[in-house]
């Protein structure tokens, strides 16, 4: 308990050893944003395999563990001392030690993200029950986010548990009181599902995929019904103009789909950390009285 009792009477202390361990969470995260959809795919061909009785052979384990981290071009098995958060990278230069292959700045900057967003998180809640949700949030966000970028995924296998973690959770209320999350979970899968079924049924087309349904209905499992307006406004909004730069500045094709996930992701976050204040501020704006 003596660490604990430093952890909560020490903020200095509480902060620095959640940076730290957000700096290593963010070592793992790089792993599952990798090989996560690998792991998809590598289970959907085994699906699809199965169902036309043509085996596929024998294939490596490969999970979150298994084999080891090396290098894609080379081979090179990264050892303990080449896979340090961010001091790794610079010692090597940003390149595999090995083959002289550049890595890619992705790791470095995933790893003090993480780091940096965790502390804030620390320093915004504080010592409790609240910051380990607010974690637990941003850590999955984050995978999410860089995973929906490169894949145009949001996996099931971090977004369900968390929603269905996000309901047990209301047995102990936090952020929103249990009959609120509950809403809250079932509004937006449903808010979003009746939007793709409208523009479906209008034009034909599909406007966003199930994983976004899923994604703000976590969300709305964690933070309570109040918050979906707030995340459904701001991502749409970001999401809007963002978009339409990138277009405007041909940095991406009209016809190609843009991921609508790290929008939710980032409103989410900005959500779960000044979304009273921000209704606070909309409601004064307004002249309504709330």
């Amino acid at each position: 308990m003596l660490i604990v009792d430093l952890l909560q009477a020490n903020v200095a202390f509480y902060i620095a050893n959640v940076a730290i361990l957000g700096l290593m969470l963010g070592s793992f995260l790089n792993v599952v944003i990798h090989r996560l959809p690998i792991m998809m795919e590598r289970e959907w061909r085994q699906q699809c395999s199965e169902l036309a009785e043509s085996p596929t052979g024998e294939e490596e384990p490969y999970n979150l563990v298994r084999p080891r981290s090396r290098c894609p071009k080379c081979g090179h098995s990264i050892g303990v001392l080449e896979n340090i958060p961010i001091i790794s990278y610079l010692i090597q230069k940003g390149r595999c030690r090995d083959c002289g292959t550049k890595i890619s700045a992705r790791y470095p900057t995933i790893e003090p993200l993480t780091a940096v967003s965790s502390a804030f998180v620390a320093w915004h809640f504080g010592f409790g029950w609240e910051s380990a949700g607010a974690l637990i949030i941003t850590w999955s966000l984050i995978a999410l986010t860089f995973i929906d970028l490169d894949h145009h995924l949001l996996p099931d296998s971090i977004t369900l548990p968390l929603l269905w973690l996000g309901l047990l959770a209301s047995l102990h209320p936090v952020f929103a009181d249990t009959r609120s999350r509950i809403i809250g979970a079932v509004a937006g899968y449903l808010s979003l599902w009746l939007v793709y079924q409208l523009f479906k049924l209008v034009t034909g087309k599909e406007g966003m995929g199930y994983g976004d349904f899923k994604l703000l209905g976590m969300l709305g499992a964690w933070m309570g019904r109040q918050a979906l307006p707030v995340i459904i406004i701001i991502s749409s909004l970001v999401g809007a103009v963002v978009g339409i730069t990138l277009i405007l500045f041909r940095l991406h094709e009209r016809a190609n789909p843009i991921s609508f996930g790290p929008y939710l992701a980032a409103a989410g976050w900005i959500t779960l950390l000044w979304g009273e204040e921000i209704t606070g501020f909309y409601f004064r704006f307004a002249g309504i009285s709330h």
